[in-house]
């Protein structure tokens, strides 16, 4: 017989190697042998279902919703991009989303559809994160959350903003010299501070620490256990990567339906653009992505792109309808939320972009 280390098991079953190293513990992968100090898998042995997943009666029929409020979410474009969803003949059988952000859209096909595979990923470490604890740590995270809004929502505002403050720092402490060890903690201090900041933003300095000032709730749900119970559920057979998008091309095939939603091009030359991970995404960037699409396209993949109208402040820019000039696109209403300036925000055109 063929074994396989916990760390090619992980790989292999998108899960953490703790997670794995504890359901070898637990006897619930046959024939895992202890030898010396690291569990051997057979080769051939299936990723055992989540027995945490049972303890919820019906929750295969529970809508789940972002567990995160995020910047640039299509919660509200929903209505426009589920009339591209290409599940119902039953050819598309797989779905990745490489930026998936929030995972609005992400959470709305597993909300309805049940698919053969499902990957996600984005570039923000603390973000997939997050998506990995809820998969595989569920009951951890939920306790460190409870604690955090029960010494959290009783406070006066000056002492939840020194409390605040200290959970910020202790966040980019983690961010920048945490290690495996700490993720539990890393995910419950994100999904606090995305509870409790402004905005709900993440937003990272030019140092990458997250620089986000305390928001202004009388009541802040920091713990929603029912809806991270549910996602933990539906994140159980999603491939969780955090990387390049490039990275979904050995996923990809003829058989997926793809969605990028990369970060926005700014729709005006003095937009302040703010920044969800250290890295930037400029046009150049935008170009690199449209010849992925186009390498997909001829792979034979459903795909639909998100992107800002730039001709929302100049009726001449056509840079999009440049590069995706092979494509069909779309012109679709969008609310603007997440503007320093409150005259910025309000009704502006977004595009949806196919290549079907």
């Amino acid at each position: 017989m063929e074994y396989m280390s916990a760390r090619e098991a992980a790989n292999k079953w998108g899960i953490s190697q703790r997670r794995v190293a504890i359901l070898c513990s637990e006897q619930r992968i046959a024939e895992a042998t202890m030898v010396g100090n690291m569990w051997l898998i057979p080769t051939t042995a299936e990723k055992p279902i989540d027995a945490r997943s049972t303890r919820y009666s019906g929750s295969d029929e529970k809508k789940v919703k972002p567990f995160l409020k995020w910047a640039g979410g299509k919660s509200q474009l929903i209505s426009e991009i589920e009339k591209y969803y290409p599940f119902a003949d039953g050819k598309i059988t797989k779905y990745a989303e490489p930026f998936v952000g929030g995972g609005a859209v992400l959470f709305d096909v597993l909300n309805k559809y049940e698919l053969e595979k499902v990957y996600i990923s984005d570039i923000n470490a603390e973000l997939i994160n997050a998506y990995r604890i809820i998969r595989d740590d569920i009951d951890e995270l939920i306790s460190m959350l409870t604690v955090m809004q029960s010494e959290f929502v009783p406070l006066d505002i000056g002492h939840r903003k020194i409390y605040y403050l200290a959970k910020r720092e202790q966040f980019n402490d983690l961010k920048v010299n945490g290690d495996e060890s700490i993720d539990i903690e890393k995910a419950a201090l994100m999904i606090f501070l995305n509870r409790t900041c402004f905005n709900g933003l993440f937003r990272v300095n030019k140092k990458g620490l997250f620089n986000v000032p305390m928001g202004s709730y009388k009541n802040p749900l920091i713990c929603d256990e029912l809806n991270l119970r549910a996602v933990s559920e539906k994140l159980q057979k999603v491939t969780v990567v955090c990387g390049d998008y490039r990275e979904s091309a050995t996923f990809i095939d003829d058989k997926t339906f793809v969605y990028f939603d990369p970060p926005y091009r700014p729709i005006t030359d003095t937009a302040s653009f703010t920044a969800y991970t250290e890295n930037l995404f400029n046009d150049e960037e935008q170009i690199e992505l449209a010849r992925f699409v186009d390498d997909m396209h001829r792979k034979g993949a459903k795909i639909v792109i998100s992107n800002s109208d730039p001709k929302n402040s100049n009726t001449e820019d056509d840079f999009f309808d440049n590069i995706y000039s092979a494509y069909k696109i779309k012109r679709v209403e969008a609310t603007r939320m997440i503007n320093c300036n409150s005259e910025a925000r309000g009704k502006i055109k977004e595009l949806l972009i196919s290549n079907f």
